[in-house]
């Protein structure tokens, strides 16, 4: 039994190892699709995201669509490594990451419609994140418009990073990943396609490249960590503010997936063993912790930009945290108000889903 707990080890290390690499030379092959096209490309790509408003919806929606904000991130620090997207514009799409997100949450509260109190409870924590997030792009997208802040903030951090030699500790990850990426891109070329089917194939692989290795490092994660935690949720991580929001962080980082560990809240605060109060700095530990994946992506790429876009996010999430932690009581006391709604017309939640998630984003688009 010891030697098969030890070879199940080794399997799922050299299989996160696997993906890691995959999902390292995705990132690169989206930047490549885009350098592919060519600067004309770029510059229509810039007159549609120069509006700060619809790179936000863009953000919400493809991250809606795809309930992944790392991927969304992942993808936006890939075009700006190829030049495609700039840093001013990636940062809107990146915030609306940050609330595309939470869809998860809300569609795993529905599972409780059927039983109202439990409903009423698991869908006021599952909003309770959306709240935050609202409220937190309410405050930081104006003055990033107006002042810039986030980026002034993250290019600072880039030069930190670069007087302290930590991009060039990451060199050789390029170096490794750059002979499978030049590989791919060779043998689509090598199709004789035209330029726009031949970018549609580079960006079709990469985005299934790096959906397919975020799920399976997630499951990898999960599995070797996630069930040694969950019996340990209200003793440990819910015992103060600090501790939950070091171990929502924490979780968050480890298994690369805010959705997940967020999700994990909705059916204890749905059956009344974790408050909303206790759960909400653990919310905004996962989102911090998120993070960790677009910089590990950016660092990969060895690109200041994609690098400045990276900490853009963990910037824009420390900010948040640091705005609406003291001031919890109005995400919470918004979330609890929707859920009361909710609880009385239960229609509203998947009218809620849908307008917030996509008719918003999608009309804003469109206009």
């Amino acid at each position: 039994m010891e030697k098969e707990r030890n070879y199940g080890w080794i399997l799922n290390l050299l299989l996160l190892l696997g993906f890691l690499y995959l999902f390292f030379v995705s990132v690169e092959l989206i930047g490549e699709g885009f350098k592919f096209l060519g600067k004309g490309f770029a510059k229509s790509l810039f007159r549609v995201t120069s509006n700060p408003l619809v790179g936000l919806v863009i953000g919400i929606l493809s991250t809606s669509v795809v309930q992944s904000s790392s991927t969304t991130t992942s993808t936006v620090v890939g075009m700006v490594a190829g030049g495609v997207l700039n840093i001013r514009h990636a940062i809107p799409i990146i915030m609306g990451a940050n609330i595309g997100t939470t869809i998860t949450n809300t569609i795993v509260s529905l599972a409780h419609i059927t039983r109202r109190e439990e409903f009423r409870k698991a869908f006021a924590g599952a909003t309770m994140h959306d709240f935050f997030n609202l409220l937190s792009v309410s405050v930081l997208l104006p003055l990033e418009v107006m002042f810039h802040p986030l980026e002034k903030g993250a290019i600072l951090l880039t030069e930190g990073f670069k007087g302290i030699g930590g991009m060039k500790a990451i060199s050789p990850l390029k170096a490794i990943v750059k002979p499978a990426v030049e590989f791919l891109m060779e043998v689509l070329k090598g199709l004789h396609l035209s330029k726009g089917l031949t970018f549609a194939l580079v960006e079709v692989f990469a985005l299934a490249a790096l959906i397919i290795s975020l799920k399976f490092m997630v499951d990898i994660l999960k599995g070797i960590f996630l069930h040694k935690i969950e019996g340990f949720f209200d003793s440990y991580i819910f015992r103060n503010t600090g501790l939950a929001l070091f171990w929502g962080f924490f979780i968050t980082a480890i298994v690369q997936s805010s959705s997940m560990t967020t999700s994990l809240l909705v059916p204890l605060i749905a059956g009344g063993i974790v408050t909303l109060e206790a759960a909400f700095p653990f919310t905004l530990g996962a989102n911090i912790g998120t993070t960790f994946t677009a910089i590990m992506a950016a660092f990969a790429t060895h690109n200041p930009a994609a690098i400045t876009v990276a900490f853009s996010h963990l910037l824009f999430n420390l900010a948040g945290t640091a705005i609406f932690l003291p001031l919890k009581k109005i995400p919470i006391g918004m979330a609890r108000l929707l859920a009361d709604v909710a609880y009385r017309n239960r229609w509203i939640a998947l009218i809620y889903v849908i307008v917030v998630f996509f008719l918003i984003p999608l009309g804003i688009i469109f206009l």
